[in-house]
Order: C-alpha cells, then sequence, then structure tokens
C-alpha cells in the first residue's frame, strides 16, 4: 500500500473514531434503578396494601441504585411508609415530585395524617 493511501485509510478511521466518540460522550444515562431482594437495610423499602373491594393485602418492595421506578398496582394501591436505607428519596404523587427536597438518608417515613396510606405513582432514588 502506498503513502497516499495509508494516509487515506488512516484519516477515514481518525474520522470514524471521532465521531463514535462523540456519540457515546453525548448519550443520556439510562436509570439503573433495580427491585431487589428486600434482605438489606442499605435498600430503599417501599411498603403498602392494595385493597379491591373487601380484600386487602400488604406488600413490600425494595430497590437498589439510582434512578426512577414505577409503583404499580392492582385495584386501590397505597403506600404507607417509605425506609430510605442508604439513599436519598422522593416519591411522585399529586402531579409533582415530593417532597421538595429528597427525604434523607436513614429515615423511615410514614403518613400519619393518612393513616390508610397514600398513592404514588413513582419513586425515586438520587
Amino acid at each position: 500500500m502506498n503513502q497516499k493511501a495509508k494516509r487515506v485509510v488512516l484519516s477515514a478511521l481518525t474520522a470514524v473514531m471521532a465521531a463514535g466518540s462523540l456519540t457515546v460522550a453525548t448519550t443520556t444515562q439510562a436509570s439503573a434503578i433495580n427491585l431487589v431482594s428486600c434482605n438489606s437495610t442499605d435498600f430503599l423499602i417501599v411498603g403498602g396494601h392494595d385493597s379491591i373491594g373487601d380484600k386487602q393485602w400488604n406488600w413490600r418492595n425494595c430497590y437498589a441504585n439510582a434512578g426512577e421506578a414505577n409503583i404499580d398496582g392492582l385495584g386501590s394501591h397505597w403506600v404507607d411508609y417509605i425506609s430510605t436505607g442508604n439513599n436519598r428519596v422522593q416519591w411522585h404523587g399529586d402531579g409533582k415530585w415530593q417532597p421538595d427536597a429528597p427525604i434523607n438518608k436513614w429515615t423511615y417515613f410514614v403518613w400519619d395524617n393518612h393513616p390508610g396510606g397514600v398513592r404514588i405513582d413513582k419513586i425515586k432514588i438520587h
């Protein structure tokens, strides 16, 4: 391969590598939150209950890593408490993220003024 052909190939490879690195550098980070087994107090724990008609059952979900997760349920899905573990946490309900500043690490949060729980769409770990 002559010198001119080598320069053309090298130039093309350099352009492809530069474009590829820009693509990697500008992609947005995906949400990494995971639903995990409730085997550590470090995890975010969200507990509540579902009710359909006169039937009710309790549930508990645990999450690890930063990001957002939907809180899905059947019928009336109510959250009774949040234990933040080693996380700063907000919830989405009534159309906004609450509270304005995330709940601090190692906080057990209950809604004393709503003994039946509150409705939450999403949970976020910061």
